[in-house]
């Protein structure tokens, strides 16, 4: 049986687990073309050295749980955490959202996870980029994204005991310092975490050390990338599209990159309490024979900052 590598043995970092999701592959959506197929991505996983996985885009992986349950244990993973997306600032939306976040609860409780991370909506389109949305919202709009966050929440903590968590990310309404302020300001912090994306964090501008002394109770969960300043710079000065940014190499390995991992495993270590941290880059669309090899120095460079086992 293969050693568990996804804890180093350091009391320091121990309640710190490393994990992966299929960003780290180049997967965006359940199905396309451009992507890896799942059995190979998941074979490559596991040989890169993961047992702990955010399962990403659902139906990506099998969706049906007995199914999804003997693909990842006959590779040693277990499943902590799934991934939906959903509209909240729309009340005609909310049904589809609903739908969409039950059938990923019920998979996802039924394989034991213990989170489920929302990915907000982006306001422009994740190929073409043209706006699709208001970039701000305001006024009913707004109030109606923190209600049924709130409802969503407690949903999903209530109907599948699933802690939801809030994940900032670049072109959409939860993307900058101020929008992550103004949510923590209004949600309620029993159902409603925050999915501490580093490289998110970055490509917002933001400070990923100063929001974890900042928000110490409300960051229940990581993921970890890395992102290179001066093309955040150059896309925000140009205005560019998200999706632009990752196809100009924006989403780089660590320790390329901000933030500066080992002040950040730091940080998360000084938190005491028991994080899931889990690998992303941003590469939708990349060369197949590049995750695996890519994959493997990342999660040795991490260990090697105290983020899991050599």
């Amino acid at each position: 049986m293969a050693v568990d590598k996804s804890r180093n043995t350091d009391p320091r970092y121990s309640r710190l687990t490393i994990g992966v999701c299929p960003d780290q592959w180049g997967v965006w959506f359940p199905e396309d073309p451009a992507q890896i197929p799942w059995e190979k991505a998941l074979d490559e996983m596991a040989e890169a050295g993961f047992s702990v996985m955010e399962t990403g885009p659902f139906g990506y992986f099998p969706t049906e749980p007995k199914r999804l349950q003997e693909e990842m244990s006959k590779r040693g993973f277990r499943v902590v955490a799934g991934t939906a997306w959903g509209i909240l600032h729309k009340e005609e939306a909310w049904a589809d959202t609903e739908r969409t976040f039950r059938a990923v609860g019920e998979t996802h409780a039924a394989v034991g996870a213990e989170y489920v991370v929302h990915l907000p909506p982006m306001f422009r389109d994740e190929h073409t980029g043209a706006f699709t949305d208001d970039r701000h919202l305001d006024g009913k709009a707004w109030d109606l994204y923190i209600n049924n966050a709130n409802r969503l929440g407690r949903m999903m903590k209530e109907d599948y005991g699933l802690q939801m968590v809030l994940h900032p990310h670049g072109d959409s309404h939860i993307e900058t310092r101020e929008d992550i302020d103004r949510i923590f300001q209004a949600t309620d912090p029993e159902y409603v975490g925050f999915c501490l994306d580093t490289g998110h964090i970055v490509y917002g501008m933001a400070d990923n050390i100063a929001l974890i002394k900042d928000y110490p109770e409300r960051i229940s969960y990581v993921h970890i990338k890395a992102m290179d300043p001066k093309l955040v710079k150059q896309a925000h000065d140009e205005d560019w599209p998200f999706v632009r940014a990752v196809k100009a190499g924006c989403s780089v390995a660590p320790p390329e990159g901000e933030p500066d991992m080992p002040t950040l495993v730091e940080a998360l270590a000084d938190l005491n309490k028991d994080l899931y941290v889990i690998c992303e880059q941003d590469m939708y669309g990349c060369d197949p024979s590049y995750p695996l090899p890519n994959a493997i120095k990342t999660r040795e460079y991490l260990a090697s900052v105290g983020l899991g086992l050599l």
